[in-house]
């Protein structure tokens, strides 16, 4: 399980995902969307006041888990995840940013790991990652079981995908972006099915934390705006993320589209997203909330 990807972001022509592998992408995309997380976690922290356990459900190398030890200096975070090697990146990064003491990793397959807790949570969080477990409705309710009375659970799901070119980028056909978008459903309706125990559901995630027993749904999204002319990190973001899309979503182009995508990743292009002058990356992330009765 992990946090900070698009769904791009993991293609091949299946649907399993090496999360080890994409440990580097995912802490440099987590890295590039901070200042969004930062926002949601100020969000949170009007609502969710001195807790004293967050609980990060999915929270692959450990970005975010971070940011809630340094957003609430008094609470206790555990990173969940069923990667160990994820959590082993988690707990180094704790480690060197002071929060050692006071962070831990549980590892083991959500929603059942969640069992081992030592003591409920005041704020449990799972940034994209209940959509990677095949039966959302129940880990819901297992969520909310692991709250404390008054506890809250914040659900990071839905948003918008990333873009980063302009629809017109005078080589190709315009509107590339939209079709790599649109593949990119098709994989993630694959990756969905293929989970253990995939349950097909609607996406109301108000009315699906309602009906784990939560109360007081709240929703608010969060915008990531890099403006044009990116910077040299954000080039390189968006270069792994159109590489990653390349490779796995090869199948599902035509030749123009793929050709132009090469052209875009080859560095000694002008028209390569290294070299243009037009390369941005706008985001939206929604968070949904819901309170566990006191």
């Amino acid at each position: 399980m992990a946090h900070d990807h698009h769904h791009g972001n993991h293609h091949h022509n299946h649907t399993d995902i090496d999360w080890a592998e994409m440990a580097p992408h995912l802490e440099s995309q987590a890295e590039l969307y901070a200042p969004l997380y930062e926002r949601a976690l100020a969000w949170l922290g009007k609502e969710v006041t001195e807790p004293g356990l967050i609980v990060d459900a999915g929270s692959g190398p450990g970005v975010v888990s971070c940011l809630f030890a340094e957003v609430f200096p008094g609470a206790r975070v555990v990173a969940v995840d069923g990667s160990a090697p994820l959590l082993d990146r988690a707990q180094a990064r704790a480690e060197r940013l002071g929060y050692g003491d006071r962070f831990d990793t549980l590892a083991g397959e959500l929603p059942d790991v969640l069992g081992e807790l030592d003591y409920p949570a005041d704020l449990l969080w799972a940034g994209r990652s209940l959509h990677h477990l095949g039966d959302q409705r129940t880990a819901l309710t297992a969520f909310a079981e692991r709250l404390a009375p008054g506890g809250t659970v914040a659900l990071m799901e839905g948003g918008l995908s990333p873009r980063f070119l302009p629809r017109d980028i005078g080589i190709g056909r315009p509107g590339l972006q939209a079709r790599l978008e649109a593949a990119e459903q098709e994989w993630f309706n694959r990756m969905r099915d293929d989970l253990p125990g995939s349950v097909a559901e609607t996406e109301d995630w108000p009315a699906l934390l309602a009906a784990a027993g939560l109360k007081h749904t709240r929703t608010r999204s969060f915008l990531l705006d890099l403006p044009a002319p990116a910077s040299d990190r954000a080039r390189a973001y968006v270069a792994a993320s159109l590489s990653r899309l390349r490779d796995g979503l090869a199948d599902a182009l035509d030749a123009d589209d793929r050709a132009t995508l090469d052209r875009l990743l080859d560095a000694d292009d002008e028209a390569s997203v290294h070299r243009r002058s037009d390369v941005f990356v706008l985001a939206a992330h929604t968070v949904y909330t819901a309170v566990r009765a006191q």
